[in-house]
């Protein structure tokens, strides 16, 4: 008896609260009426009244602002003047009246010009086709007056029930579909076919029947399987057309804006607590129609009602995530780049009218991170929209990495590894099928979902923290990586790699006081210049196989008989002798084209598999020590990397000459058999330069090229030259590579030309952004004059020279990602006028610089010291 009591009790308040909120809305909308339109009197002297004398006029925005102000303040509310009445529906009783006189009227077969100056106010309209709008308008334009037309989109736009019924596509069973479920259940396609062809034609005749139907089949567990995973009810060719004919009208464009202000909080709450689209997956409607309005990135929408509305968006669940991400897939280039440009409109917007920094993160404004989280639908719409391949993967390598030594110690001290299930995976990616790396080339470029004043302002150590930490509470930009650019992902990687290092080299502490183990905290390599691969690969291969682990500790590298201490420069200079040696052609591990080049690996080696599984280990290396290699591959190979297999249009990059060849091929317009006489059996070239013969299928010598299997030639051809000819080589690579980066988030950031860029750097070489960057120690600055000469020399330089001296100020000749005017170099003065030799501390980037005393004399001198440095020493 009491919880019953209790419930009546709270039904009652509840209902109290109802006409409470009921009861104040009616009151604003008078006052609002009573600002737009007026009360009818024109001697009226409410200074709040449309129709008072000095009365000043105001667009629809101010007056929803003023009408609250004044239902606050109590203000004096007119009363209907006589010439008014029926005529307002600020005055619902007298509305009431005058709908029911229009009525009246037309039963009498009134015209509509001789009709008593009453409006109809669609008061019982719940819902919009284009065909209704066009016929509000219609009388609208009659009488110059489009408020009732603006009370409807009000009313419908502000309304999530009524938006999921409106611009419906009206549609009936085909033939073919009702024989179909006659087939499957006679019985239930009677009653099925009764209400589709009833709700169809309550759809074309009586619209408040039709409101109804399809709210009911909303809830229909049969109908909902009846759209496909693209398929949706709304006519979005009509509310484009609509959108067309409307959004001109200032007034009625305001209209759209206040309904958007209304509608989000509802369809947020909607969302976030009533699971609203599992029952009715139309729901999405709302966000397909809304999406639509081409204004959605004027300045208007970007304060209030954009960001809500992108909050409501962000809550949708991700199966509606990954339909809404499909269907956009179908628009064109130019619809995507619309939906683009608003959602960074926003983020631009907040990110350019806020103070973001350490302490007020942008991580934390909401109307960004709900925009981001949007983006990400149509960055996933653009892939899918594009040019895919999703056939062509490697396969996994079947034996796994073996797991460190230290997994038990891990255990026990609650440091279990990071990422044991692989490495992270886009949950929107998996719903849909489909990696980034599938895409060839998406609807329009990757670079256009970048937006640079978010990495401006975006403080990369906290992000990268709540991209570990993985809580709903904090949110992390790294989770949509295609918003950041290449040098703030680099950072982000820097930080895991850093981390990573730290984690290493506690745990070796940690074991060598349980296990009294000698503390060797680095991963340590001393070798001779003179036999650097014969050392560095001798000693990688034993790691390799004792504790990979050790793999992902700090690079420390000392060559023997050299005095230099590795802080960053001595490690840099060993990866480019490492390099120079592996892709050395007469150790014939890799074949170089003159054309391209490029390198490519040599099917016909005669090193085993486990030099190519050191040389990955090396690529892993650099980018584990973010050092940058002077490496030459062609995409393909960074696509393999990636998990993609090397197909025909990979040939054009890799071996252009035989893809022109195919090319032809494909092309040729005569008779391929007899003209050409090619089988399915190929030629190679082995290292002494005698012929191979292959297959392509078996018994391919007998098989010829026709016209109706070049095609598959074709797609085999490419398959032996970028596969199958280099598996165990590649294989063995890529697991080296993997060894030392399968913890890390690179797969999950970078996009295979940003590995390239992420392992070779820039080869733009801007010194004119190097000079902007160059700070200055020991008594010089950009004033000085040995200053300005040296920049004037610098300039001067060839790019072989210029190359030189980037290699002898910080170890390589390579652009860092970004850009030059990324690399912080240092130049310091190091003494008076004298003939010593500039210097340098590549670690850092500090180039040592004795003030000469002419011009001439330090061009001498430094094109000496570029030109024969080699070896380090201490000074």
């Amino acid at each position: 008896m009491v919880l019953v009591s209790h419930l009546s009790f709270s039904n009652v308040g509840f209902s109290h609260n109802l006409m409470k909120r009921a009861a104040a809305k009616h009151l604003i909308e008078r006052y609002y009426h009573q600002l737009t339109e007026g009360c009818g009197n024109e001697a009226c002297t409410n200074e709040a009244c449309g129709s008072s004398p000095g009365f000043r006029r105001m667009d629809n925005n101010a007056a929803a602002i003023k009408a609250l102000e004044l239902y606050k303040n109590n203000a004096k509310l007119c009363d209907p003047h006589p010439s008014k009445k029926g005529a307002s529906s600020a005055f619902p009783e007298n509305s009431a009246k005058g709908a029911h006189n229009f009525s009246a009227c037309s039963n009498g077969k009134m015209n509509h010009k001789d009709l008593p100056p009453t409006r109809e106010d669609f008061r019982d309209l719940n819902y919009l086709t284009e065909e209704k709008v066009y016929e509000i308008l219609a009388l609208c334009g009659e009488t110059e007056d489009y408020s009732p037309l603006i009370r409807v989109i009000g009313r419908v736009f502000s309304s999530a029930e009524s938006l999921v019924q409106s611009f419906r596509k009206a549609k009936q069973h085909t033939k073919e579909e009702l024989k179909s479920l006659q087939a499957k259940d006679e019985d239930k396609d009677e009653d099925e076919k009764e209400t589709a062809s009833g709700s169809a034609s309550a759809m074309e005749v009586d619209p408040d029947a039709a409101v109804s139907s399809g709210e009911g089949a909303s809830h229909d567990g049969n109908n909902v399987q009846k759209l496909g995973p693209v398929e949706v009810s709304v006519d979005i060719e009509a509310v484009r057309r609509v959108y067309d004919r409307l959004l001109s009208n200032e007034k009625i464009e305001a209209a759209f804006l206040n309904a958007l202000v209304y509608l989000s909080p509802n369809v947020e709450c909607d969302l976030t607590y009533h699971n609203v689209y599992a029952a009715d997956p139309n729901y999405l409607n709302v966000f397909i129609i809304v999406m639509e309005n081409n204004n959605l990135h004027s300045p208007e929408y970007l304060e209030i009602a954009l960001p809500q509305f992108c909050k409501a968006m962000s809550k949708l669940p991700l199966p509606a995530l990954a339909k809404l991400a499909r269907l956009w897939s179908q628009y064109g280039a130019d619809q995507i780049r619309r939906l683009v440009e608003t959602f960074q409109q926003l983020i631009t917007y907040t990110v350019i009218s806020n103070e973001f920094n350490s302490d007020n993160l942008v991580n934390e404004d909401d109307g960004v991170v709900a925009a981001t989280k949007c983006l990400k639908i149509v960055y996933y719409a653009n892939v899918l929209g594009g040019d895919l391949d999703t056939d062509h993967n490697e396969e996994e390598d079947d034996e796994p990495i073996p797991e460190s030594s230290e997994l038990t110690l891990q255990e026990l001290l609650g440091e279990e590894r990071r990422n044991k299930k692989g490495p992270r995976v886009d949950p929107l990616e998996t719903e849909l099928g489909i990696r980034t790396s599938d895409c060839r080339k998406p609807l329009i470029p990757f670079e256009e979902f970048i937006n640079e004043p978010l990495n401006d302002v975006l403080e990369m150590d906290k992000d990268y923290t709540f991209f570990k930490v993985e809580t709903e509470s904090k949110f992390s930009f790294m989770t949509c990586p295609f918003i950041l650019n290449a040098v703030t992902k680099n950072l982000g990687l820097y930080y895991d790699n850093r981390i990573r290092m730290y984690s290493e080299r506690r745990i070796t502490a940690l074991y060598s006081l349980v296990q009294g183990q000698q503390l060797n905290p680095y991963l340590r390599l001393k070798v001779r210049r003179d036999h650097i691969i014969d050392d560095a690969l001798v000693r990688l291969e034993m790691i390799a196989m004792e504790n990979p682990a050790d793999l992902k500790k700090q690079l420390y590298v000392e060559f023997e008989g050299e005095q230099g201490v590795d802080e960053g420069g001595v490690s840099k200079e060993f990866f480019q002798l490492v390099v120079e040696e592996i892709f050395n052609p007469d150790i014939g591990m890799f074949t170089y084209d003159e054309s391209t080049k490029l390198f490519w690996f040599n099917p016909s080696s005669f090193e085993n598999e486990g030099q190519f599984t050191l040389i990955g280990i090396v690529l892993g290396l650099a980018i584990y020590n973010n050092c940058i290699l002077d490496v030459h591959f062609p995409m393909v190979v960074y696509r393999k990397l990636m998990g993609k297999k090397g197909t025909f249009r990979d040939l054009a990059d890799s071996h252009p000459v035989l893809y022109q060849s195919l090319k032809e091929l494909l092309e040729y317009e005569g008779n391929v058999e007899e003209d050409m006489m090619i089988t399915f059996q190929i030629s190679q070239t082995d290292l002494f330069g005698n012929p191979v013969m292959y297959d392509l299928r078996e018994g391919g010598e007998k098989i010829p090229v026709t016209n109706d299997n070049r095609k598959e030639f074709v797609a085999l051809y490419a398959e032996y030259m970028l596969n199958k000819s280099v598996e165990k080589q590649f294989k063995a690579f890529k697991r080296g590579f993997h060894m030392v980066t399968n913890e890390s988030p690179l797969k999950y950031l970078f996009r295979p030309e940003e590995i390239e860029l992420l392992i070779c750097g820039s080869r733009n070489l801007d010194f004119q952004a190097l000079e902007e960057t160059t700070e200055y120690d020991g008594g010089y600055n950009r004033d000085c004059r040995i200053i300005k000469d040296f920049w004037e020399t610098v300039h001067s330089f060839g790019q072989e020279q210029k190359r030189l001296f980037l290699q002898f100020t910080t170890g390589t000749d390579r652009a860092p990602v970004g850009g030059l005017g990324k690399l912080k170099m240092i130049i310091a003065k190091n003494g008076p006028d004298s003939d010593r030799l500039p210097t340098s501390h590549t670690c850092f980037n500090v180039l040592l610089l004795p003030e000469y005393s002419t011009k001439e004399k330090l061009r001498e001198r430094l094109l000496k010291a570029i030109t024969y440095a080699k070896g380090f020493g201490m000074l």
